[in-house]
């Protein structure tokens, strides 16, 4: 086995620095030595869940960008010192009609989790990347494109991709006119995503104070979903709503703006949710969700991002200070995303 240091689950609200095993290298493996990882609201719920006396430990962390500094004898595509990221997925079962579709985060067997997931041949719980190591298939890791500063594309890789898969599956493009509700770390990247793409976007928040932001980012338009006078003259104008938002609330406001055949797409919220039917059956309106990307989708959005010049806007800490950013982030205290910086772990 090897080791390298990390930051694992003391419980709720604390992690602990603390020695980590990873797998010998198999075949078709990549060692990395992880420099940037971003922190996720679902690093947030994993650790409210977690059980101190759990038989294994929680190290949060799925989006983060690194070095590669082995690789096993079957690896043909990656060489040691090779930049690479690595998401929220690292296996699956490869056979499935969602694998063979290229959607490995919908795989019918469950994809592999960078944390929290089982490993598909030993069984064993997987650590994730607030880690110095991790050790990974090589098909899960994505070359960085040499356009993308490393810190602020580790985010990409976890909320970039949630958002950009379904602009490009509800085939967002010029004349598209998108809305983004909430501006925060999927918002930002979905605004600036969908004004690449050449939509016409508007960012939807409770307040009007994030419209200089909104219009720094690239968004054309702010409306205030408490001014009930602006979100109804904005009724049924957008091809395409994403609701980033992570917090329970009434998704039918934000129905009340979808076009005809248009839809919501729900992306921040994944808990139960209520709709009234008629507010999809007036307009023929959809309502639609999605998680992560699949590994074509993912290159694709890092491409993308490279030369559109997307990448996240991040505050970075030291990894020593995960337990500050998990607690600023929980207040809302971020714009918009937390990068650690894991060289304190040497």
């Amino acid at each position: 086995m090897r080791t390298t240091m990390g930051w694992q689950a003391a419980g709720p609200t604390a992690l602990r620095r603390v020695s980590l095993e990873r797998r010998d290298l198999r075949p078709d493996d990549l060692a990395v030595q992880v420099d940037y990882c971003g922190v996720c609201h679902s690093d947030l719920h994993a650790l409210h869940a977690y059980d101190p006396r759990a038989d294994a430990p929680l190290v949060p962390g799925h989006e983060f960008t690194g070095v590669v500094t082995g690789t096993g004898p079957a690896v043909t595509r990656f060489s040691v010192g090779d930049r690479v990221a690595v998401g929220n997925i690292v296996d699956s079962c490869g056979v499935c009609a969602m694998c063979a579709a290229g959607q490995e985060n919908f795989c019918h067997a469950f994809p592999t989790l960078t944390y929290g997931g089982t490993d598909r041949q030993d069984g064993s719980t997987t650590l994730g990347g607030y880690a110095r190591e991790y050790v990974v298939r090589a098909t899960f890791a994505y070359p960085l494109p040499s356009g993308l500063d490393p810190a602020a594309a580790a985010p990409l890789m976890c909320a970039g991709v949630t958002v950009w898969e379904p602009l490009r599956s509800l085939g967002v493009g010029p004349g598209s006119r998108v809305a983004v509700a909430g501006l925060g770390g999927l918002g930002h990247l979905a605004v600036k995503m969908a004004v690449a793409l050449g939509a016409t976007t508007t960012v939807i928040s409770r307040t009007p104070d994030k419209r200089d932001d909104a219009r720094t980012l690239g968004a054309h338009d702010l409306i205030a979903s408490t001014d009930p006078q602006q979100m109804a003259a904005a009724r049924d104008t957008f091809d395409v709503v994403l609701d980033t938002i992570s917090a329970p609330h009434d998704l039918g406001p934000y129905l009340h703006l979808v076009a005809m055949d248009g839809t919501l797409s729900l992306l921040g919220y994944l808990g139960p949710v209520t709709v009234e039917a008629m507010d999809l059956l007036i307009g023929r309106k959809k309502l639609s969700s999605g998680g992560s990307g699949g590994r074509r989708g993912t290159a694709e959005m890092l491409q993308f991002c490279a030369d559109n010049s997307i990448a996240a806007d991040i505050e970075v800490l030291p990894s020593s200070q995960a337990d500050t950013a998990l607690d600023r982030l929980r207040r809302n205290d971020v714009r918009y995303r937390f990068v650690l910086d894991l060289s304190d772990l040497d």
